[in-house]
This record gives C-alpha cells, structure tokens and sequence, in this order.
C-alpha cells in the first residue's frame, strides 16, 4: 500500500548525483538517546536531505487471522495524524515541495521523507513526519474507504495466472509460516480500527526503529533530528522475532493449476538464504551466470536462445532474517511448459554439479563489480542500501567490502554454496495455465 505523494515542481526532475559513483559513502552510526538506531550519511553536494525510518512491522508480525494489519497501518499513517487531515497533510508537503512516502513489505514498515535541507522547508516537512509517526488518526471512514480499495484490489488480482503461481508458491514453500501468509478480503473484512491502533502501539517503538539520513546535514542536525522524530514515538521496547525459523523441505512439492491464459507461468524454488549469510556472495556470483545475468546466463541461453521455449527467464535470491526463498520464473506456452520445466531442472542440476566456468566466473565478477557504482548514484539509491544495512544489521562495511568480496569468490566457493542451499531433490514447482 502505497502512501500518498506530493511533489513541488521545485524539485521535480533534479538529479541527485553524489559523489560517491566509484566509492562507498562514509556511514556514521549511533544509537539515539528514545533507543532508535541511527545511521547518517553526511553529503553536501545537493541541497537536499533523505530521511527513512524502519520498523519491525511488516506483514509476518499481521496477527492471526488478520493478515493485511501491517499494510493498511503503513497506508494510513499519513491519511490523518494529529489535527491535520489527510488533504491538510498532502497540502503542507506540497507547500514545502516535500515528498511523504512508504509501505510494508514481509518485514518492514518503512516511512521515506525527501525535502529540500533549507530551515524554512526541512523543518515544516520533519514536522508533518513526527506527526504522522506519533500521531496517527486511523479516521474509522478512511479506514473503511482503504479496506474497500484493498478488497477490490484482491479480488482483481486474484484471477491474475502471476499472482495466482506467486501466492500458491509461497504456501510451498513456507507452509504454517508467516511468511506463507496471504491477505484475503476475509481477512480484511475482520480487522477495525482498534487493530490499527494496537499494531502501532507494539510496533511503531523508537527501540524498534532504524532511522537513516542521507543528505545535507551536519552530524549534530542529524542527531537532533534523529532524537526529535524518534522521541514522541510509543514506549516500548524491540520487536521480538517476527518469524521463527523456517523448517527445511524434505521432499519436492508440485502444484499444477488450471487457468484459461494463453501462457503458463512457471516458478520454481525453495526456501535457501538468511539475511547476512557468509555464503551470500558466493550465491551472487553464481546466480549471474545461472539466471540473472541477462541473455549470457545459462538459463536465458538454453530456454530461449537454443529451444525458443519463453521469451526471458531467470532467477534470483532473496534474502530475509529467516531462509527467504530462491526462486526461478518463467512463462511459455502452455503446451512447452513440461519441456520448458525439464530444461529448466537440467541445467539447475548441472550447475550446482560443475558451477561456473573460469570465463563464466570472470563475466559474472567483472558485471558484478563494474556495474556496482550504479547502485550508488544518487542519495535515493544511498538511502535504500544503508537503510537495509542498518535494518539487518549488516556490517556497516559491507558496501566499502562489496567488490573485495566479489573478488575472492571461487568457482569452488560456487559450487559449494548451492550444494548447501539449493537441493535439487525438495524443490517447490508451480505451473498455472499448463496443459493439464
């Protein structure tokens, strides 16, 4: 659920070059005296200032039987806070060309300010910010309006063929786990405002924020500025764990889904890497080579290229706090898609066998590194890796020691890797629209 946003012309189209394209920003970290963890990057080369503040609210702490809690508590906060209403709210950003946004995804509930660092528009906007973190309203009619938006939504959705294989896969892999959870329009039906008000009292705690800064601030703004957002927040302390750890496959699962679309989508995966893994690079280099490296990785060259059985295929890792899932996707016509699949088996299995060749190493670690300063280009982009270093408690080096680590992977290290995360024999398969 996206919150609502409002941009001044003044800042429409301004590019946030930085000074760091080759070089990983300096990250200062505290922890602020309300128990909020600060991370602030200090640059001055655009009058510009971005300010995200974490929680430990996504949807795998949504209550039982009420899945959908996380997301309409995000949506809302801005809809309401205080004495303002939601059109005050957008009006007073849009005053101080300001830029309010956020959401939830499984683990975190994020709110993101952008605005120019100048008193006389930073201050307003931090304003409104502390508000609608602190103060939110949950108005019961705009809660109404927001779970009729998301039935409708979930209803429309529900007869998509890739929401269909996403949601079955997840419940593959994670059965009676919360991150196998999904919203339904029962569940959103069963939740009120009291829910809303709650999840944000046990949530929403300055001892359970990651609050980063990125932009033109002196270390002692940014301390002030972390302490005064974060202090009317509610008392309370961390987060418990949100999800326990997640019990290993130990057969494969399939699941075959009728459906009138002209393709079949496909995903196969399991649950296969922690947030914060020694093993993560390792996965990462021989994942570009296995599927995400575009038209030069195995999985595009032998689907595509050789038996033109789907226009693009790949894969791809994504970590969480507990085992989050590795995942290969594609879509074919339904009458390749068994011979689609099998190709796709063939060419896992032979990889996690014999990993990457020696040119097929030096590609994948030549792409990796070179096209990392992209990822650095702008405060935005700074702003969303330091706010995942800090969520996760990644070590505050580990941009400085990306390409390093990039380097020293072996084709061993490959194949040793996907040996220990990607069993072959307890893989989920889910085929909507196949031939049945």
């Amino acid at each position: 659920m996206k919150l609502r946003h409002v941009l001044l012309a003044l800042v429409v189209g301004l590019g946030l070059l930085s000074r760091w394209a080759g070089a990983a920003p300096k990250i200062e970290h505290w922890l602020a005296g309300s128990g909020a963890r600060v991370f602030f990057v200090e640059n001055h080369d655009l009058p510009m200032l971005d300010v995200q503040i974490d929680f430990a609210a996504g949807s795998v702490r949504d209550p039982e039987g009420k899945s959908g809690v996380a997301a309409l508590t995000s949506g809302m906060l801005d809809l309401g806070a205080a004495d303002l209403d939601e059109r005050e709210i957008a009006s007073r950003l849009a005053d101080v060309g300001a830029v309010l946004s956020g959401g939830a995804d499984i683990e975190r509930a994020s709110l993101h300010l952008r605005t120019l660092s100048a008193d006389d528009r930073r201050l307003p906007a931090l304003a409104l910010m502390r508000s609608v973190l602190a103060a939110p309203q949950f108005p019961a009619d705009v809660l109404a309006r927001e779970k009729a938006r998301t039935i409708a939504g979930l209803k429309e959705a529900a007869i998509r063929p890739e929401v269909i294989a996403a949601r079955t896969f997840w419940r593959l892999l994670y059965p009676g786990h919360p991150y196998g959870r999904d919203v339904t329009p029962e569940s959103v039906v069963s939740i009120g405002r009291d829910d809303l008000v709650e999840f944000h009292r046990r949530h929403y705690t300055a001892a359970n924020a990651s609050v980063t800064l990125v932009g033109d601030l002196s270390r002692a703004q940014a301390q002030a500025l972390a302490e005064e957002l974060t202090a009317g927040l509610p008392a309370g302390g961390a987060a418990p764990p949100g999800a326990p750890p997640v019990v290993p496959l130990t057969a494969p699962v399939e699941e075959r889904v009728a459906h009138a679309a002209a393709q079949a989508h496909v995903l196969v995966g399991l649950p296969a890497l922690k947030r914060g893994d020694p093993d993560f690079f390792a996965l990462a280099v021989g994942n570009y080579t296995l599927g995400s490296g575009g038209f030069v990785s195995r999985l595009m060259q032998e689907v595509r290229e050789k038996r033109g059985l789907a226009y693009s295929v790949g894969s791809h890792f994504m970590p969480l706090t507990q085992s989050g899932p590795f995942e290969i996707s594609l879509q074919t016509k339904k009458a390749q898609a068994d011979e689609a699949l099998g190709v796709v088996r063939t060419v896992l299995q032979r990889f996690i066998a014999e990993g990457p060749s020696a040119a097929e190493l030096r590609a994948a670690k030549q792409n990796l590194v070179g096209s990392f300063p992209l990822r650095l280009d702008s405060n935005g982009k700074i702003l969303d890796n330091v706010a995942l270093i800090g969520f996760y408690g990644l070590p505050l080096d580990y941009l400085d020691r990306y390409a390093e680590n990039v380097e020293k992977v072996s084709a061993n290290d490959v194949r040793a890797a996907f040996a220990r995360h990607v069993a072959i024999d307890r893989l989920v398969t889910v085929v909507v629209g196949g031939e049945q």
